[in-house]
């Protein structure tokens, strides 16, 4: 089975060799010249624009899209439209809003064709260890993208699955995103605190590894964090300073509007907000109340 791919970074590089291992081959693009000779080198398609990705496609075309979410979204589909036939489908596997995934499967159905949204998880990992994929969309389009789905999940029938209709997929994409903010945050506390009991001259990588193996608490997660303590225990050279990519957020607006009390997620992403401050405003408000109702010490910069 032919896809096209459109976003050949180091996620869609490594889709495009786990689908060619799996016999599909891939008609990719991306802006990088690059990356286009990286994909052809490996045995797939590489092509320098939109109209020759399509050109190349045979049949029903079938055009995965991994680009920045948002208006690059947008901006791609509305190139792609003029080049597709009635009953080609288009897939989003990157990590946009599932409003907006809503929005695009009513807009590009309205033209002739599909749309399906796809929750993409697994990042660099995902040519080893295959990847998680939360599918939303209508039944048919979904059914004969099957093969592409068994071929780029762990295993034919696992960490893939139709989870409902359009939007579906981003949105338990968003939920499993802020579940992961706060399996993060709460790794990172715990390791905190057993860092600063100097006086037992714990061992960081060790107690991960330890926890690795029969601990309630054991992850994929901490297999990579036991990983990055080996490679540095002091983590030497990092700035405190977390992104996030925007989906915490959205899980914990989604909380708000549907009433569900999400404290640790919400929690998570404030402090990933907090990390980017530099002395922070707040922190300096709270030691001048304190300092002015007790009379407590203030630290001068």
């Amino acid at each position: 089975m032919q896809l096209g791919l459109i976003g050949l970074g180091k996620m869609g590089g490594n889709m495009a060799e786990r689908l060619q291992l799996g016999g599909h081959q891939v008609v990719g693009f991306d802006f990088s010249a690059e990356a286009v000779a990286r994909l052809t080198e490996s045995g797939n398609v590489g092509v320098s624009s939109l109209e020759d990705l399509a050109k190349n496609l045979k049949g029903r075309k079938a055009i995965w899209i991994m680009v920045p979410q948002g208006q690059p979204v947008d901006d791609t589909i509305a190139k792609l439209e003029p080049l597709l036939n009635p009953g080609d489908i288009l897939i989003d596997g990157g990590n946009s809003m599932y409003k907006d995934s809503m929005r695009r499967h009513k807009e590009v159905t309205a033209k002739g064709f599909h749309f399906v949204d796809v929750g993409t998880s697994g990042g660099v990992w995902g040519l080893k260890e295959g990847y998680s994929m939360m599918v939303g969309g209508d039944e048919e389009p979904v059914k004969y993208l099957q093969p592409i789905f068994e071929t780029l999940a762990p295993a034919k029938d696992k960490g893939w699955g139709h989870v409902g209709p359009a939007g579906a997929g981003h949105f338990v994409k968003m939920v499993h995103n802020g579940i992961e903010y706060g399996l993060m945050q709460a790794y990172a506390e715990g390791f905190t605190v057993l860092e600063k009991k100097e006086e037992m001259h714990l061992n960081l990588p060790q107690i991960a590894n330890i926890w690795r193996y029969g601990s309630v608490i054991r992850s994929w997660l901490l297999d990579l964090t036991e990983e990055a303590l080996a490679g540095n225990p002091t983590l030497d050279g990092l700035q405190a300073f977390v992104v996030d990519s925007g989906e915490g957020r959205w899980t914990v607006f989604e909380a708000f509007d549907l009433n569900v009390s999400a404290p640790v997620i919400t929690e998570s992403v404030i402090r990933r907000i907090r990390s980017r401050e530099d002395n922070n405003f707040t922190d300096r408000m709270l030691a001048i109340m304190r300092n002015a109702f007790g009379g407590h010490a203030v630290k001068k910069a």
